[in-house]
This record gives structure tokens, sequence and C-alpha cells, in this order.
């Protein structure tokens, strides 16, 4: 009996999921967006697209702060 190695698609099977995610970037979390990013900074195909992987993650932790003071404002005003 013959054990033949198993051959997984799943890097290829994530980075198209990740692809995804980015082409439609206004529907997704956050959090969904910077895993998508973390992929490709690791697993992109070119340079180009590692790079602007790393810039998009970027600008979304760049926004971050700005929502949780927001949501904090929000729970004053409420209070």
């Amino acid at each position: 009996m013959t054990i033949q190695p198993r051959t997984s698609a799943w890097p290829a099977d994530r980075v198209a999921e990740a692809r995804a995610v980015i082409a439609d970037v206004a529907h997704h979390s956050d959090l969904l967006i910077r895993l998508a990013c973390n992929v490709l900074v690791q697993h992109g195909e070119t340079s180009a697209e590692r790079t602007e992987a790393q810039r998009l993650l970027v600008v979304v932790d760049a926004r971050r702060p700005v929502r949780l003071a927001q949501r904090e404002d929000q729970g004053r005003a409420a209070r």
C-alpha cells in the first residue's frame, strides 16, 4: 500500500478569499479586512499586491482610534 502525499489547495483558496474581501472592502468588517490584508501581505503573488495590502492595512489601522473615540462619545451622550 502506497500513501500518496496529500496536496492541499488551502493557500490558494485563502488568497482567493482574501482578494474577494479586498475587492468588496466596503461590505466587510475591519477585522475581516485586516485578516485578508495579512494573508495577502504574506502570500500575495506579486510585490505590488503585497505592498497594496500592507498600505490598506495601515489605513484600516489608522481608522480604528476614531471609531473607538466615536463610540466613547456616544456612550457619554447616552448617559
